[in-house]
């Protein structure tokens, strides 16, 4: 399936999915679960390795900043809005990305393969609603909430490495005097649309799975590949639109 296939497909599946939560509800219990499985068992994953982005990140302002200015904590603030408005929601989904495509890939080919699926519609219920939306309610929660906090840790990473590490004021990587509100809108906006299609993708791919078992190896494979491919897009398409309109 090509990218522009797996887009509508994805797309598709956004339509199908509302209208069954709509007619059917979505189970609250398999939300909480969801959310837990995606929320709590991935914030360390996404505060880990932020706080090693941070580090990261503070290393190379060191030495570019130790050759063109001879100041560190110049580029403090425009570190700070950077990491607000780009690296902190898109590195922090894609490492949520990951997680979720790999799981609920996995989980819904398995299921297809095994008939479950086929097993729940004749029973009177929807796969849809009681497998694909408890997952789409659960990532629009977790995903921006871990943006948040993948945020927060790379910032205090920021600070800790530039105060211990290279003796300069760590303050300066917290400062926001070039925050401004279209910052906070366009990094959240870009949490919130990985939130949302971060799951579709996945799933997408899970219920698409058709023969043996290792399809399922496949249906994992792409799920996290389109999962994480779509949160670059979505970054590439909202930074595009903010800057066309000088925001």
């Amino acid at each position: 399936m090509n990218p522009i296939q797996s887009l509508g497909a994805t797309a598709l599946l956004l339509v199908r999915c509302v209208r069954a939560c709509l007619r059917e509800g979505v189970p609250r219990r398999e939300c909480l679960i969801q959310l837990t499985a995606l929320g709590v068992r991935s914030a360390w994953l996404v505060l880990s390795g932020m706080a090693f982005f941070g580090g990261v990140m503070i290393a190379i302002a060191n030495s570019q900043a130790r050759r063109f200015t001879g100041n560190m904590t110049v580029v403090g603030p425009a570190y700070f809005e950077l990491l607000i408005r780009e690296f902190g929601p898109i590195t922090s989904a894609v490492l949520s990305a990951a997680r979720l495509g790999a799981s609920s890939a996995a989980e819904l080919s398995s299921m297809v393969i095994s008939e479950q699926v086929e097993a729940l519609e004749m029973s009177a219920g929807d796969p849809l609603a009681d497998l694909v939306g408890p997952r789409l309610v659960a990532s629009l929660l977790a995903i921006p909430a871990l943006c948040i906090l993948g945020t927060v840790a790379a910032s205090t990473s920021a600070v800790f490495i530039a105060t211990w590490a290279f003796g300069v004021d760590g303050s300066a990587f917290v400062d926001a005097r070039y925050v401004g509100a279209a910052d906070i809108v366009c990094g959240g906006l870009k949490a919130v649309l990985c939130g949302l299609y971060v799951p579709l993708a996945a799933c997408a791919k899970g219920l698409a799975a058709r023969g043996g078992v290792d399809q399922v190896g496949m249906a994992t494979t792409g799920g996290v590949v389109s999962a994480c491919l779509g949160c670059l897009v979505i970054d590439f398409v909202v930074g595009v639109a903010f800057a066309a309109l000088g925001i």
